[in-house]
């Protein structure tokens, strides 16, 4: 009886959810092919799906340069409040490429959360953060009203 039991849970519940976000994450997060997991993390950028979220930002620590690129942007484009801090931080981040910091302000910018803009104002306030950041940052934020 309990084996029937378990051949039945196993079919309305798996262990292992397959198809759509799941497999782009487990093709972004596993992947072996750079280009391959990039195109998938472009892909879960513009998925507009909230499982998303997690292995991007997991991603924002990847060993890979253009990974941690492409995961940035693609947090920015599903405009998602959870990741701010880690991308606050990815800004901030003196060992990162310019390119990837300057891609953190620009999805912080698009997520556009109190959290959000809060941090890209601190930023640009920070005398000790690299100039042509702060003034990349303060050219994002003209025109929107102080908090």
């Amino acid at each position: 009886m309990s084996l029937i039991l378990e051949e039945q849970e196993s079919e309305w519940y798996p262990a292992q959810p397959r198809g759509g976000v799941y497999d782009l994450v487990s093709a972004a997060t596993s992947g072996a092919d750079t280009a391959a997991r990039l195109r998938v993390i472009a892909a879960l950028g513009k998925s507009d799906d909230p499982r998303a979220v997690r292995p991007l930002m997991d991603l924002l620590g990847d060993a890979d340069p253009e990974i941690r690129l492409s995961a940035t942007t693609a947090l920015g484009q599903l405009k998602s409040g959870r990741p701010v801090e880690d991308l606050i931080g990815r800004l901030r981040d003196r060992d990162e490429r310019m390119i990837t910091r300057e891609q953190a302000a620009d999805a912080l910018f698009m997520i556009r959360s109190t959290g959000a803009l809060l941090g890209l104002r601190e930023f640009t306030a920070d005398e000790d953060a690299d100039p042509a950041l702060r003034s990349y940052t303060e050219n994002l934020l003209k025109g929107i009203s102080p908090l």
